[in-house]
């Protein structure tokens, strides 16, 4: 028997992988969807640390000035 956790894991993993299926159906270039989503990941972890960007840095595991600089290419705003 699996745990909720393995389960919740499993269904993510699932549903990754159709999202990547039905990009690569419609030509999206590897690198765009990498910086897609690059930029949502980094906008949900900011929203969820309040737009503080030490807190969004260390929940990342990249050095602040890495995010900055992401921040910067990708035109978000905080």
């Amino acid at each position: 028997m699996t745990n909720p956790t393995d389960r919740n894991k499993a269904r993510l993993k699932d549903q990754l992988e159709a999202l990547i299926s039905e990009m690569v159906e419609r030509g999206i270039l590897f690198q765009e969807a990498v910086s897609q989503v690059e930029k949502q990941y980094i906008l949900n972890v900011l929203k969820k640390q309040n737009g503080n960007l030490s807190k969004t840095a260390d929940v990342l595991h990249i050095h602040r000035n890495t995010l900055s600089k992401r921040i910067s290419e990708y035109k978000i705003k905080i």
